[in-house]
């Protein structure tokens, strides 16, 4: 179906696709998710009130957290009403203005936690390097600006996505391979040329997620140079223990990010199994695991 109206034909919704070849398992499956969803939200929700009313948390460390858990709630609560719709109900459309903003608000999130994660590095070579001078160097100012430069980072390198799209022809298939709308899925539908789009598309996973992994990695090799330099073993351990639950961050958001990533660009004759499932890690696992890793170390610290 497509819309007339239009200087290009455009389809009036998309169908999306849930786990091809698990059809059967959808009832149980949505059990699953709606325990992912509720365990993402209350985690997340958790993290954020105590870090309000916790005048002791009220740190660069944890204003970094609180930003993080923010961007791991958007992206769940992106992908929660698609994702919803077709386990539990088995409704797969979506319209398509509908579809372009759930992507925009997914790659926005994806792009700010990125941001974040560089941030709360940075803070961990601040507070090794220079712990003397770490309130000074890391102020509420300094936290809050670094905090609009993200946000607005994500937005604008996602902003001109949507109209890149709306520009295309759209009159062939309208099924899209996930449970959720992404920039590649919806592009590889269009009846034109994507060369644009596909040019664009690498500005802001170069921009974000390319610079900040490098940023992450030369910032961990600082700080392993610094730790090396404290002269005790204890003083290793002591040390390194504040970037833990940082790592584990950094690993749960990039490696399933990096699967999916080789998969879309060498995975071609795998099954569209393994695509959707990679896909649905990449946004379902970091938002959960996040509060469970800090909860852990938290209450480890506290123990000890």
């Amino acid at each position: 179906m497509a819309d007339n109206n239009h200087s290009h034909f455009q389809h009036l919704y998309f169908v999306l696709t849930g786990i091809p070849g698990l059809e059967q398992k959808y009832y149980w499956m949505a059990f699953l998710l709606g325990a992912i969803y509720a365990i993402t939200l209350f985690g997340n929700g958790v993290i954020i009130s105590t870090i309000k009313s916790e005048s002791s948390l009220h740190i660069p460390m944890y204003y970094f957290l609180c930003m993080l858990a923010l961007a791991d709630m958007g992206l769940a609560l992106c992908t929660l009403p698609s994702m919803l719709g077709i386990f539990w109900f088995n409704y797969k459309f979506i319209a398509f203005d509908a579809c372009l903003v759930q992507m925009c608000f997914i790659h926005a999130c994806s792009a700010i936690e990125s941001g974040v994660l560089v941030a709360m590095a940075i803070d961990r070579v601040v507070a090794i390097w220079s712990p003397l001078r770490y309130s000074t160097v890391l102020t509420s100012g300094v936290v809050c600006k670094t905090g609009v430069v993200i946000w607005s980072r994500a937005v604008c390198v996602i902003l001109p996505v949507p109209f890149l799209i709306k520009r295309l022809p759209f009159y062939r298939s309208n099924i899209l391979s996930h449970s959720f709308c992404l920039h590649q899925d919806v592009m590889r539908l269009a009846c034109a040329s994507t060369c644009i789009n596909s040019l664009y598309g690498l500005i802001p996973a170069i921009f974000t997620k390319g610079s900040d992994s490098l940023s992450i990695l030369l910032s961990y090799v600082f700080t392993l140079r610094t730790v090396m330099a404290i002269a005790s073993g204890e003083g290793h351990l002591k040390a390194l223990n504040t970037c833990i639950s940082h790592i584990c961050a950094v690993l749960i958001f990039y490696v399933p990010l990096i699967g999916v990533t080789v998969i879309h660009c060498f995975g071609k004759h795998l099954s569209p199994l393994t695509h959707a499932i990679m896909a649905n890690a990449y946004l379902l696992v970091p938002p959960v695991l996040n509060p469970i890793v800090y909860t852990v170390k938290t209450n480890y610290d506290h123990q000890k």
